[in-house]
């Protein structure tokens, strides 16, 4: 579960130009690499397109196979773009911003179009949450405001990918589905910590291990159809209390 890297939506201002010596101390091979950094970064848009394609055709272990491929470019490509210093070797094109782009598409708006092709909850009811989702998510998005400066999310961050995953495999009553969709929504609003599983140093070893956990639980459930023993089911549950936990000892702990 490897949530957004960027912190704040980033001035949208063109990057300063350089002079000419600056241009022509980045090598074309650094600058290449810079560009391809960006172009897998911007790769996670396309396997967000196969998730959403798959969420149309109600085919959601398929949409949940794309949005994993997503959420594995999502987890690494940061790493690359700070080796490759892109600011400098690519600085054209603005990696916060294309990140934010991409994941608005796989953590939003596949999740909402899943929840609501999928059955789950009368159309009308899923179609009208949907709303609410992309609108509150939006705002949640260009909140400067987003870390806190442990790096903890600031409000519910937005993670509606994992969301729909614990509705699919859990199948609550729709009444029950409606409620913490809008207490989620409520909660993006919210000065209260949520622990980003990568970034947090405290506890950072056990959160690894829970997010490992996590990942495995999630890729049994699709490999599943969805429709998964307990072992999968008791591992996100246990992986969700543990970041439950984590973030409300993060409220304590001053």
């Amino acid at each position: 579960m490897a949530p957004r890297k960027s912190s704040k939506l980033p001035e949208q201002s063109a990057p300063p130009e350089k002079s000419p010596g600056a241009r022509d101390s980045v090598s074309r091979r650094a600058r290449v690499i810079g560009l391809a950094i960006h172009v897998f970064t911007a790769a996670g848009a396309a396997a967000g397109l196969m998730a959403l394609a798959a969420a149309f055709q109600a085919q959601f272990p398929a949409m949940f196979f794309w949005l994993a491929v997503a959420l594995v470019i999502d987890g690494i490509d940061g790493t690359f773009a700070r080796l490759a210093r892109v600011s400098e070797t690519a600085p054209e094109y603005d990696g916060a911003v294309l990140d934010l782009v991409v994941d608005y598409l796989n953590y939003v708006l596949v999740p909402v179009v899943g929840l609501w092709r999928s059955g789950l909850m009368p159309e009308d009811l899923a179609l009208g949450l949907g709303i609410l989702v992309v609108v509150t998510s939006s705002l949640y998005f260009a909140d400067r405001r987003m870390k806190m400066p442990d790096n903890f999310f600031r409000g519910f961050p937005a993670l509606w990918n994992v969301v729909a995953l614990y509705l699919f495999v859990f199948r609550p009553p729709a009444a029950l589905n409606a409620c913490v969709i809008v207490l989620l929504c409520g909660l993006m609003f919210v000065p209260v910590p949520f622990l980003h599983p990568m970034r947090v140093k405290r506890m950072q070893a056990m959160s690894v291990a829970f997010t490992c956990l996590w990942f495995g639980s999630a890729a049994l459930a699709v490999t599943q159809g969805l429709n998964t023993n307990m072992f999968a089911k008791g591992g996100l549950i246990a992986s969700a209390l543990y970041f439950l936990f984590a973030s409300v000892l993060r409220g304590r702990v001053k």
